[in-house]
């Protein structure tokens, strides 16, 4: 279960990127800002903190933001330091790994 989440998420940065804007095009994105501003305004509006984050290619990386009540949001980050909020939800569970039995 776990991993299918993982997949879909993956699946989704990456469809993100495909159409993700050139920035020259910044203008007409309206769920993209500087990174700063989007991480405080996740920060003071949904209470979330970075949970993760990967390498989607050398020019952007993937972000998962949580909140203890369970919103979720994906921001992808360009090396310019744009940042554009790809998905967000509800129900957000941290799943501590668990490794093989012995």
């Amino acid at each position: 279960m776990v991993r299918n989440v993982v997949r879909g998420l993956a699946l989704a940065a990456l469809l993100a990127v495909t159409v993700y804007p050139d920035p020259a095009d910044s203008q007409a994105v309206a769920n993209c800002a500087e990174r700063s501003q989007v991480v405080e305004f996740l920060a003071r509006q949904y209470s979330e903190k970075q949970a993760a984050f990967g390498l989607i290619n050398p020019q952007a990386v993937m972000e998962l933001y949580a909140g203890d009540n369970g919103s979720w949001t994906l921001v992808v980050t360009d090396v310019s330091g744009r940042s554009c909020v790809i998905l967000a939800g509800k129900s957000w569970e941290q799943v501590i790994p668990v490794g093989p039995k012995a």
